[in-house]
């Protein structure tokens, strides 16, 4: 099962049954229809610890078009822009210039249940690892970011990841983490061994290293957030090949990304 997450805002139009589609631009759950979804409120954004489940839902259709062919039909029970220009501003603020009008959205409409009690999402895991990567090839040029969640034992629990477009080794480290401690909460792991072959990211995290590049400060407090909500983390630094398995999924993103 999939999770989407809604600003507060957003969230209650949900709630109220005045919104029945959701935009994605690079769209890292890789929705299809008849996906079943968990809702996310983010109460307050910067503070993970108010996000709150609203219910669930199951996507009945999806439309994909460029944003510049989207038309004011597309917008209704969904996100709705006084023009084209505005439209694009606003995913500018979350995605950069690459979101321009010739990018790809999909529109995205469900039904939706208030109320389900998903609970840990069907996973009952208490104490878990985490290994995470990102990588660039170009630094900057494509990129991807992905964690695996592993019991213990180093079994496979569930592996996910998505393409960044133009990005940073760096960047692309510290979206991959957050991306894995992000669903690490959502199946209410309580205690989480993390794993990087960054030393730079895990160094920072520890606050060993200041955070000097100002574009990955934002991302650096979104994780330091995120990592409070566990009863007890620990974040190691490993080589490359005992993280292989979220290296590898790092790749198979890049290589089929490439391949389109």
């Amino acid at each position: 099962m999939k999770t989407l997450k809604f600003d507060h805002n957003l969230a209650q139009l949900i709630l109220a049954g005045k919104k029945n589609s959701t935009w994605r631009l690079f769209d890292d759950k890789n929705l299809t229809v008849n996906d079943d979804l968990v809702f996310i409120d983010k109460v307050q954004p910067a503070k993970p610890q108010t996000w709150r489940e609203i219910g669930h839902a199951r996507v009945t259709e999806i439309v994909e078009k460029r944003l510049e062919d989207v038309t004011e039909q597309d917008m209704l029970g969904g996100e709705v822009f006084a023009t084209k220009k505005q439209m694009i501003k606003h995913y500018q603020r979350y995605y950069g210039k690459k979101a321009n009008g010739a990018a790809a959205v999909k529109i995205i409409y469900f039904d939706f249940e208030e109320g389900r009690n998903t609970g840990s999402l069907g996973i009952d895991l208490k104490e878990a690892r985490l290994y995470t990567d990102g990588g660039s090839r170009g630094n900057p040029g494509p990129s991807a970011c992905a964690y695996v969640i592993c019991n213990l034992d180093d079994t496979v629990v569930e592996k996910s990841g998505f393409f960044m477009g133009r990005s940073t080794n760096n960047r692309a480290e510290y979206q991959g983490l957050r991306l894995g401690l992000e669903r690490a909460k959502e199946l209410a792991i309580k205690n989480l061994e993390v794993f990087m072959d960054s030393q730079l990211v895990v160094n920072q995290v520890k606050g060993l290293y200041r955070v000097k590049n100002v574009d990955l400060a934002p991302i650096h407090q979104e994780v330091l957030a995120l990592a409070k909500l566990f009863e007890k983390i620990d974040f190691t630094y490993v080589p490359r090949e005992i993280n292989r398995l979220s290296d590898a999924e790092v790749n198979r993103i890049l290589d089929e990304q490439k391949s389109i």
